[in-house]
Parts: structure tokens; sequence; C-alpha cells
């Protein structure tokens, strides 16, 4: 699934390519997709001139110039593409289809059908059921390690856990979790309340893990983000952040520090594959 860098990805993509292009027509081709669409929403679509492509965590938010936002989620397989023109055919996984003004075609392609589409109004992204519980942007100037201390305050699940809860921190996934921990020194293990003392002051552990987090995603998005399976840019750009994988999907391999003699292990933790050097994150 694609994780923050991935994301906005899309996002600076799609936000170049279609900021001031007006939507002329929507096409639904089926009845939806992880969930069914909204019966309004090709007409609340249609006719909006893009304002601008945002994005909140995982999801992309398309403003819209009559005050309606069109909230997208790729789920583990979506693509956009962005074409010219229209092709000769669709394929059987293009399910929603995007034509503006000037004769492009926008391509939402989706095999697995784990994406959602929805639109709702501007007003209302602040409160949505999914946007307004989101925690904070770990790439935003205002992430800090107090933020994330005040996060982390009381939580008794593991570290890496609590960076996959969104509530938490926003837009992190299995990828990012396990390469910021390696990054930070830190197990993967620990409880995430220990990254904090008193009423949520960042203990040394707690900034070493929200510099990682900033460095890594920053780094991702730079690199173009991760191509793992089905992702790659609107343009057609796939990532390079791979290239940098310090743990992630290394099980087996020496550990990447030059001063450590570790393996990388991979094991599990709440259905998800962690990989870790027990060698270098044993605090």
């Amino acid at each position: 699934m694609p994780e923050l860098p991935e994301v906005e990805i899309v996002r600076r993509s799609l936000d170049r390519q279609l900021a001031g292009a007006t939507i002329s027509r929507v096409q639904l081709r089926g009845p939806g997709l992880r969930w069914p669409f909204q019966n309004d929403l090709v007409n609340r679509v249609e006719g909006g001139c893009v304002v601008r492509c945002a994005r909140r965590g995982k999801y992309l938010v398309v403003e819209l110039d009559h005050d309606e936002a069109l909230i997208c989620h790729l789920g583990m397989s979506g693509t956009f593409s962005m074409l010219d023109r229209p092709p000769a055919e669709f394929g059987a996984h293009d399910h929603v289809v995007f034509s503006m003004s000037d004769g492009s075609v926008l391509v939402y392609n989706d095999p697995r059908r784990f994406g959602s589409m929805e639109c709702i109004a501007m007003q209302e992204l602040g409160t949505h059921r999914v946007l307004g519980a989101l925690g904070p942007e770990p790439v935003s100037e205002s992430f800090t390690p107090e933020v994330l201390a005040r996060q982390l305050l009381g939580r008794r699940c593991s570290i890496k856990s609590a960076l996959l809860n969104q509530k938490i921190v926003a837009g992190i996934g299995n990828i990012y979790a396990c390469e910021a921990l390696y990054r930070a020194n830190i197990s993967p293990r620990i409880r995430a309340g220990s990254l904090t003392r008193g009423q949520g002051t960042p203990t040394p552990r707690c900034h070493r893990l929200a510099s990682a987090l900033v460095t890594i995603l920053n780094e991702a998005i730079q690199a173009g983000g991760s191509t793992l399976r089905d992702f790659t840019s609107p343009d057609g750009h796939e990532g390079h952040f791979p290239d940098s994988f310090r743990v992630y999907d290394r099980a087996g391999l020496r550990c990447r520090r030059r001063s450590c003699e570790g393996v990388i292990r991979a094991f599990e933790q709440q259905g998800r594959t962690t990989f870790a050097c027990p060698h270098c994150q044993r605090g």
C-alpha cells in the first residue's frame, strides 16, 4: 500500500497537471471501489475547476472551486494516469475516468479495488470520519519531538504498532516505520509510552525517532518513493527509495551499519512483518 511519500509524489504530479483545469465529464465504470460510489458523485465533481491537489496522511484531496473536495485513497493497487487524449479503449480495471476541458484524460486504475473515492463539502474536511481523526503530519514544519511525545503519552502498545496507527501519526506504513526505527536505533518492540516522560516530555529516544521520521520520509519523497508491486507516479516514473533500504525486506542479510555485525531479522507484529537488526536496535 502506498505510504505518505508515494501519495505525496502522486499529489505533486497531479497538482502540476490539474491545477486550474476544469473537469468536464466523469465516467464511473462500475458500481464502486472498496465501497459503492456516492449517488451524486458525478454531479458534485463535473464542472468543477481544480484549485489544488492536497494530501492528508495517505489520502489525496482534490479541492474544487465550487467548495467541494474529492477525497481519494489508492488502496493496495490504485494508480492515476494522465493521458493527452482518450485511449481507443479502456482497460478492465480503469474504474474512474475524468475528462478535462483541454481534451486530456485522468484515469484511475485499481485491479484490487481497495481504493476509495468520495466527494464532500470543503467545510467538512476537518470533521470527516477519517481525515478528522488523523494524527499530525510528520513532514510538516509543526512536527517536533514534543508533538510526537504527546501522541505517544500513555500508549502501552509497541512503538512499531503506534507508528502504524494513523490517529497517532498520519501517513506512516510498514516500510517507513521499519526504516525510521532502524535509523533511530530503537527496538520495534519497546512500549510506545516509554519514549515520553512526565506530562509528555520527549526522551532522547523520542528526539531520535522524530528526527528519523522526518529524514526518512523526506529522503523517500526526493527519491520518488518506493516502487513496490504496483506503485508509479501519474507521469509514469518509478521510485528509487528501495535502493536506500537498510532493514526493510533484508531478512538474513548483514546490517549495513559499518560498526554492526548483526543480521537483519523478520518477525510478525500484529499481522505485519517487522524488519530490524537485533544487534543495534536493542533500546
